[in-house]
Parts: C-alpha cells; sequence; structure tokens
C-alpha cells in the first residue's frame, strides 16, 4: 500500500501525527516505512516501532531496556518473545504535539537498540 493509498480511508487526524513522527525518525537513521491496513510500521531491517490508529489517537508502540514513564504511555509494557530484554511500550498520542522531548528521546534509545 502507498502513503496516498494508506492515508486516504484513515482517520483525520493520523496523517499529521504520523508526518510529526516520521519527520523525526528521519533524524535518527535509516528506516523502512510499510503502509498496512492496520497502520505503519518503521523497519530498521525488521520491526521496530509501529502506528496504529484507534478511536481517537495513534498508538505507538516501540520498544525500550529499561521502564519509562510518560504521560501518553498507559498500558503496562509488554514482553517481546525474540528480545527478552526489551519491554514494548505504547504511547497514546492524540495529537502532533504529543510528541514531545521526552518521547522523542526515548524514541531515539529506543531506535539505538
Amino acid at each position: 500500500m502507498t502513503l496516498d493509498e494508506y492515508f486516504a480511508t484513515g482517520p483525520s487526524f493520523e496523517r499529521p501525527i504520523f508526518d510529526e513522527v516520521a519527520d523525526f525518525v528521519e533524524t535518527l537513521g535509516p528506516v523502512t516505512v510499510e503502509f498496512v491496513s492496520v497502520g505503519v510500521i518503521f523497519k530498521k531491517p525488521s520491526s521496530w516501532m509501529q502506528l496504529r490508529p484507534k478511536r481517537t489517537w495513534v498508538a505507538m508502540t516501540f520498544p525500550m531496556r529499561r521502564a519509562v514513564r510518560h504521560r501518553t504511555i498507559k498500558n503496562k509494557p509488554m514482553s517481546n518473545g525474540r528480545d527478552s530484554s526489551a519491554q514494548w511500550y505504547v504511547a497514546n498520542l492524540n495529537s502532533p504535539d504529543d510528541l514531545n522531548d521526552e518521547l522523542r528521546d526515548f524514541l531515539a534509545e529506543s531506535f539505538d537498540l
């Protein structure tokens, strides 16, 4: 699916959040962005981070090797069978402004895992 095909049917709040996240991720290093029916997957080369639209927000899932807290992280971290030292966090982004400096720092740290 192309970027235009994906966003042709999505909720209006999703594209501005994607743009903000994608612009920041570009500063971290090379990634491949895959648009699938359930969301957007960022790969480096395997799956690293995901954006999935929900009813009124976008769930951004990313791994960390340490415990983190942020006002947008509402759920308990999930483990990943491939890497038992990483925990997956879900940050619920209601707007592009939710991607603040603290959350950007978490993504940068996560990118370097």
